[in-house]
């Protein structure tokens, strides 16, 4: 823990390293793509590192079916997959994040939005 709080604190000393990691982070964050399917490839969806929805396509043979409700659900399922996937390769550019700067992994947890 000591370890930890020392590495932290001979951080807070260097702000341009910080600034420049965040920095790094961010731009990452913005070519992040993640791709999930549901309904055996009825609903795809494409979200990217800012959990924003990129696209959702829905196959020509889902809309034959002319059920709403299944639809809806296969729509949630996809978009909540992608988003978890998403959340996964947040979580590892934040790792790289957090060794780039010194910090022992895990120490920054899950402090960044969509992390949790």
């Amino acid at each position: 823990m000591l370890k930890e709080l020392g590495a932290l604190m001979n951080l807070m000393g260097n702000r341009s390293k910080i600034q420049e990691e965040i920095q790094k982070f961010q731009q990452s964050v913005g070519n992040i793509v993640a791709e999930a399917s549901s309904g055996g490839g009825y609903v795809t969806v494409k979200v990217n590192g800012r959990l924003e929805v990129l696209s959702v396509r829905i196959a020509e043979e889902a809309l034959q079916l002319n059920d709403r409700e299944m639809l809806e659900d296969l729509i949630a399922a996809a978009v909540n997959q992608a988003f978890a996937k998403v959340r996964g390769q947040l979580a590892e550019e934040s790792a790289k994040m957090a060794a780039n700067m010194g910090l022992p992994p895990g120490l920054l947890g899950n402090s960044f939005p969509g992390l949790g």
